[in-house]
């Protein structure tokens, strides 16, 4: 008997599949809500909690946790992104305790009982921060991926009192990667809120 290639990859794959069953039942996930405050904890999960952007959190989350994934991923707070994963593009840069972190690296436990802040907490309702409003009117952002981190970031070095000059800005930001290029525009940003 000759297969023709697609009955050969079609029989593979069927064969495959029945091997792929699992021997016990499949246990349903737990609900979304699980995680709720007052409910059951499971075995090995901290309870953590946070003055996230002025109001106070608590969950209870896997100490393996990263802040980064506890951000977007439970509290649904997705302004923070999730670039390289590795602590290299500075995407996922927030603010504990006032100073700049990257949430990608930072344990969600390593933030308890701490003031975190990201960038849905930098406005005042309506009314911009003074960065994110240099950063609008001097054009600093193009695809706007890296804008929160970068607006976190130099929210965070004005606040050091650091920058005076272009190189010292640039070597303070160099933690955060622009892959637009708008490197100039951020920098005219940083000194305008400066001034």
């Amino acid at each position: 008997m000759t297969l023709s290639r697609r009955g050969f990859f079609g029989r593979t794959a069927a064969s495959a599949g029945s091997m792929l069953v699992p021997a016990t039942p499949v246990v349903p996930a737990a609900p979304a809500d699980s995680h709720a405050a007052g409910a059951a904890r499971a075995p090995g999960e901290v309870t953590v909690v946070l003055r996230l952007n002025g109001k106070t959190t608590r969950l209870t989350v896997d100490p393996r946790v990263t802040l980064l994934d506890l951000l977007r991923e439970r509290l649904r707070l997705t302004g923070t992104k999730k670039g390289c994963d590795r602590g290299q593009c500075g995407a996922c840069t927030v603010h504990v305790d006032g100073r700049r972190v990257l949430a990608c690296l930072t344990l969600a436990a390593a933030a308890h009982d701490r003031t975190v802040t990201t960038i849905e907490g930098m406005s005042d309702g309506d009314r911009l921060h003074p960065v994110q409003r240099a950063f609008i009117d001097c054009d600093g952002l193009q695809c706007g991926f890296c804008t929160p981190g970068q607006v976190m970031s130099a929210a965070a070095l004005l606040r050091e009192g650091r920058p005076r000059t272009d190189e010292g800005i640039r070597e303070a930001m160099s933690g955060n990667i622009c892959r637009c290029g708008a490197y100039p525009n951020i920098v005219d940003a940083i000194k305008k809120v400066a001034r």
